[in-house]
Parts: structure tokens; C-alpha cells; sequence
């Protein structure tokens, strides 16, 4: 990540505490001054102001509204791009204001691009919704990009079948039955899903002592 930018040599732990003593106190910004402060630090060089930039979209996420992903996320999810700033931007602005405002277009224009950062965070934009995610859109999204081989790309396919293993273990099947093209590092992501159900499948099962009631 040194290569994409320079740090200050800043540890997460001493990032997080100089940030909430500097944000103590601090009002509810609009979207669009979270927006505009967002950018401001992402235009800085180092990698810890890109941090920071996700660390106060957090904090501040209920004061956006739906034009944020569009109008702010979209444009640092392809500046001094890397996953560490892309999965950020995922989990603190992409999921959550997935989750809360109807972005089925955005996301399909995200997939439809020749950005593959934008395709990650496409293909990974229901990333904690848990028991609401919409397995057919996210299997659609990584069936648009199955042939592809791209690291990034592959990773968060397998990503996100290892996710809808836990919801849905048989559709995971059929999707890695029907795509003997996927990648292997996305297929070795999805296997370890599946490994995981069964083993705990096996783990709370009953006992031939127990099951002969």
C-alpha cells in the first residue's frame, strides 16, 4: 500500500484517539460540508487523512442524505484507489446508505464500468446486511463478473459468496456448479463458506447417543 501512498507513520490505534479528541464537542455537519471536509482530507497525501476522511463519514453517516454516494463516495472510491480505502468506503458509506436509500441503479452503473474498483465495491455493497441480503442481486452481480481474473475483482466474488454461504449454502452450490470459470481465489472463498456451514452443521448435531430417542 506504501506504493499508492505515502504515511505518516501513524498507527490506527493513536489515529482514532487524536481524531476524537479533535472532533469532541463537534456539531452534526449537513451533507454536503461532510462531503466537502471528506474530500478536503482526501486530497491530502498521506494515507492516514484518507483514513481519517472514512473515520468521520462513520461517525457522521445519518447526516447524509441519498445524493452522497453519487456526489462524494463515488469519486474517492476511484482516487488513490486501493482495497484498503475501497473496503473502507464500503463498510462506512456504500453499505449503509445502500441499505437505507434505494441505489440499485448507481450500483448497476458501478458493475457496468471498466473501473474495477467501482465493480468491488459494487459486488460487495451488501456487506453486513446479514439475513437482508438480496442473494439474487449479489449472485447477479458476480455472475456479470465470473470470467473475470483480476485479483480484486476475483477476491470480492469470493467474498461475497463466503458471505451467502451462511444464508444460503445450496444456491452457493449451483453457482460454483455453473461457473467452472471462476477464479480459484474466488472459488477457494466460497469453499471455505461452505466448509464453514458444515463443519458447523456437524458441530451441533446430535449424537448417536442422543438421537436414538
Amino acid at each position: 500500500m506504501k506504493s499508492v501512498a505515502p504515511y505518516l507513520g501513524v498507527r490506527t490505534p493513536e489515529r482514532r484517539r487524536a481524531l476524537r479528541e479533535a472532533w469532541r464537542g463537534l456539531n452534526a455537519p449537513t451533507n454536503n460540508e461532510l462531503g466537502e471536509a471528506c474530500t478536503s482530507l482526501w486530497r491530502q497525501g498521506e494515507r492516514e487523512y484518507h483514513y481519517a476522511a472514512c473515520d468521520l463519514m462513520n461517525r457522521f453517516i445519518s447526516s447524509t442524505d441519498e445524493t452522497f454516494l453519487v456526489q462524494y463516495v463515488e469519486d474517492l472510491l476511484v482516487t488513490t484507489s486501493w482495497w484498503d480505502t475501497v473496503d473502507a468506503l464500503g463498510s462506512v458509506a456504500v453499505s449503509p446508505l445502500c441499505w437505507r436509500y434505494d441505489a440499485s441503479r448507481l450500483i448497476d452503473r458501478w458493475s457496468q464500468s471498466d473501473n474495477l474498483w467501482l465493480i468491488r465495491a459494487a459486488i460487495q455493497h451488501q456487506r453486513g446486511w446479514k439475513g437482508n441480503t438480496q442473494i439474487g442481486v449479489v449472485l447477479n452481480l458476480c455472475d456479470q463478473h465470473s470470467d473475470r481474473g483480476e485479483f480484486f475483482i476475483a477476491k470480492a466474488i469470493g467474498w461475497a459468496l463466503r458471505d451467502l454461504a451462511r444464508l444460503d449454502p445450496a444456491s452457493v452450490r449451483l453457482f460454483l456448479a455453473g461457473h467452472t470459470n471462476l477464479s480459484r481465489i474466488a472459488v477457494r472463498e466460497a469453499r471455505l463458506g461452505l466448509g464453514e456451514i458444515t463443519r458447523a452443521s456437524a458441530h451441533h448435531a446430535p449424537s448417536d447417543e442422543t438421537a436414538t430417542g
